[in-house]
């Protein structure tokens, strides 16, 4: 028999070690041959990221070393931090930011030896002896340079072989070794905006000569240009307002297969990858749609689409040789895992689970797709998981408490896939909305863009929408609303709570509270980012004040907590403090959650636990609800 308890007070399967515990944040993956390599991050391993290897459903091993963290930061947010090609194995050293190769043995020779310098993107020029690699020069503390790089594998000078351009990505070698593909673009955009794909050819040296553009321009984003072994190039392009792919061969440009649906990716980070060429000749594609991550194989010759029949709602990181193809993929009831598909049988593999986590299915919340009009003839989407547990039942007439998540980018995609985060807040009896505001991927490039311009504005709409359409369907508790959001989703929380009266609470994960100073105080890849989404800086000096929640906290009166790493280089931790100040002056319940050694994101597994308990032990002050859980109390001023 279900126990009566409020909502809130359950006691979840799920704690906050539950969240760390042999768990795994799974990063980008590659196929060498028939072995497939990833990078798995480790919150217990205060959130190092180590460099792993299957050669077989069985056969895993660690190809780093214990000292070894695989990440870079280039751009800040890193990607694109290791290659496997024809048997060797390189990759980029968190700590130093050089490029080193794994020998057989284990051990490592550095390639790289320039000071204050980062690298992504790496391709090997077997013929050559070199690599091709995205350069970012921080040798000028005022000035941060991108490039286009080739660097010998004999420890020789790295030589600049293009530049000029604010950023580069995706250089692409041709098979036959005569041309290099890459992807440029220039401030005030960002690559979801308008980029531009070039095309030049390589002369003995690996020096580029007679580039041209081939494709893209201010108002068309590419993405992930890729090479068949025929020496066609592929690649993404939103030109008919969607992500759809394309094909260069012979000096022209033809689609390949046209649909509404995205099969490209707001490009944060470098490695990313939404299809593959299989043995065949096709194309093995991820799009994605209102209904989240669909498979297919596209027929180039016959513009013709197979489906292919799996469980996953979410895929990501897809890549083919021959027959194998790998990805990760989520359903909405089990973590995501590294799976191995066997492209002439069918036949699924899994290689790594992100959580070891057993979830009986009567705990699961799964996911609705809910709609509705925040401005009319505009529909926004969000995702609805209803509280969940099967050992507990609410008192008669009680509604649960609504969690609202403003996703991060803003340009992010919230997906519907299983979230053992979002499964802590409903095990315990709140209900979550997960919205895909105006700005998010996944819809098109009309659907992104309605943010150009309105950011904290439409975002805010769609958020306080959302929670206004469960209210008014009766699902949740018009007198517990809460809403929490990192980094760009942390200023969508703030805005929201500032500038509506729809919320009584609020949670900022490395949050941005002042506008102005993100525009004059962040790294170079987002420093002309709000140019669209908010106006020219200084020029628009008076927009940036008037979305700025820090200018209007005379407007703010509902209760706060703020999580901030104090190592963030992107949201800098005065944004908080500055924020934190304000409140506790005001008289409003306020709480500051500040973790040394973090970053734009948590990494460290005790972090991971701190904040997520940090925020429950909030609610339960704010709200008076009872926990099931022992929680350590943290400092709420004003309460």
């Amino acid at each position: 028999m279900k126990k009566t308890k409020p909502y809130g007070s359950w006691k979840s399967p799920i704690t906050g070690k539950s969240l760390v515990q042999s768990s795994l944040r799974l990063g980008q993956l590659q196929i060498d041959g028939e072995k497939v390599v990833w990078t798995e991050g480790r919150p217990s391993e205060k959130g190092r990221t180590a460099l792993m290897e299957s050669s077989g459903a069985r056969d895993i091993q660690e190809l780093s070393q214990p000292e070894w963290d695989v990440r870079t930061r280039a751009h800040e947010y890193g990607g694109g931090a290791f290659l496997v090609d024809q048997a060797r194995r390189f990759y980029v050293d968190n700590r130093d930011q050089q490029i080193y190769e794994i020998l057989d043995d284990g051990s490592r020779r550095q390639i790289s030896y320039t000071d204050n310098f980062r690298y992504a993107d790496l391709t090997l020029d077997a013929k050559r002896q070199q690599l091709y690699a995205i350069g970012e020069g921080h040798t000028d503390p005022e000035i941060t340079k991108n490039m286009l790089l080739r660097i010998p594998l004999d420890g020789g000078k790295q030589v600049v072989i293009a530049e000029g351009h604010d950023f580069y990505s995706n250089p692409e070698l041709s098979p036959d070794g005569g041309q290099l593909a890459f992807i440029t673009w220039d401030h005030p955009d960002m690559p979801w905006d308008g980029t531009q794909l070039w095309l030049g050819k390589l002369d003995s040296e690996g020096g580029l000569h007679q580039l041209q553009k081939i494709a893209g321009g201010p108002e068309e984003s590419i993405f992930q240009p890729l090479w068949d072994p025929s020496g066609k190039l592929y690649f993404v392009s939103d030109q008919n307002g969607w992500w759809n792919i394309y094909e260069y061969s012979d000096g022209s440009i033809t689609s390949v297969y046209e649909m509404e649906a995205e099969f490209g990716l707001p490009q944060w980070v470098f490695g990313m990858s939404t299809y593959a060429v299989t043995a065949t000749g096709k194309l093995l594609a991820n799009f994605r749609d209102m209904t989240g991550s669909h498979l297919i194989q596209i027929d180039v010759e016959l513009g013709t689409s197979q489906k292919l029949e799996l469980p996953y709602t979410d895929i990501d990181q897809i890549r083919g040789a021959g027959n194998l193809a790998t990805f990760i993929g989520r359903t909405s009831e089990q973590p995501g895992e590294i799976v191995a598909l066997d492209l002439s049988s069918e036949e699924i593999h899994i290689l790594r689970k992100a959580s070891e986590t057993d979830l009986e299915a009567g705990y699961v919340s799964k996911p609705e797709l809910i709609s509705f009009e925040p401005r009319v003839g505009e529909l926004t989407y969000a995702w609805y998981y209803a509280p969940q547990n099967p050992m507990y039942q609410a008192p008669l007439n009680e509604k649960p408490p609504l969690i609202v998540l403003s996703h991060g980018g803003p340009t992010a995609y919230s997906s519907g896939a299983f979230s053992l985060v979002v499964q802590y807040w409903t095990t315990r009896g709140f209900a979550i909305v997960d919205v895909n505001y105006s700005g998010s991927t996944g819809f098109g490039r009309q659907y992104r863009e309605r943010l150009n311009g309105t950011w904290g504005i439409r975002d805010v709409e769609d958020c306080s929408a959302a929670a206004q359409h469960l209210c008014k369907l009766g699902q949740v508790d018009s007198g517990r609303l809460i809403i929490k959001g990192g980094s760009a989703g942390g200023y969508t929380t703030l805005a929201a709570l500032t500038f509506t009266d729809v919320f009584k609470a609020g949670a900022s994960y490395y949050g941005i509270g002042d506008l102005e100073l993100l525009a004059s105080d962040t790294h170079k890849f987002e420093s002309r980012y709000l140019d669209r989404l908010v106006g020219e800086y200084p020029q628009d000096l008076q927009v940036y004040q008037e979305r700025s929640p820090i200018q209007h906290v005379d407007q703010l009166d509902c209760p706060v907590i703020f999580l901030q790493g104090l190592d963030d280089p992107v949201v800098p931790p005065n944004q908080a403090e500055t924020m934190v100040a304000a409140l506790r002056d005001k008289g409003i319940p306020v709480a500051y959650v500040p973790f040394a050694g973090e970053s734009h994101g948590f990494r460290q597994a005790s972090t991971i636990v701190k904040a997520i308990e940090s925020e429950f032990y909030f609610y339960s002050k704010i709200f008076g609800i009872e926990p099931a859980d022992s929680l350590e109390g943290i400092e709420i001023f004003n309460l």
